[in-house]
């Protein structure tokens, strides 16, 4: 019994470093993020002063980075051990790579085949 005990006093540690003072932080660097997305949108596109390919790359950038923030924050990962962290990163990071290869090949077979 004691030992239950003690593995939810660990596990109690390992996430009081969540205060409302971090959630409030994690929740306006988000906002902060948000709003540059939109500054973006609406201001720097329209106007013609970023190509829309840099600001696609720049969507695509701040929202990985806001999704980093919303899995490691408020899904605590940040406080889990390194080995779910690494498998978890790996396997992102192979699902990624198989959508890259077969969005390649799909554009590969659509040049060729219509000749």
């Amino acid at each position: 019994m004691a030992l239950g005990h003690t593995e939810n006093d660990e596990h109690a540690k390992e996430h009081e470093t969540m205060t409302k003072k971090k959630i409030w932080v994690v929740f306006f660097y988000l906002l902060g993020i948000t709003l540059v997305e939109f500054f973006i949108a609406l201001v720097l596109v329209p106007k013609g002063l970023l190509p829309r390919g840099v600001a696609n790359f720049t969507y695509i950038a701040l929202t990985l980075l806001k999704a980093f923030y919303i899995v490691a924050y408020f899904m605590h990962l940040k406080f889990e051990k390194f080995a779910l962290k690494s498998s978890i990163v790996v396997s992102f990071i192979f699902i990624i790579y198989f959508i890259v290869l077969m969005l390649s090949e799909g554009s590969y077979l659509h040049v060729h085949m219509n000749k």
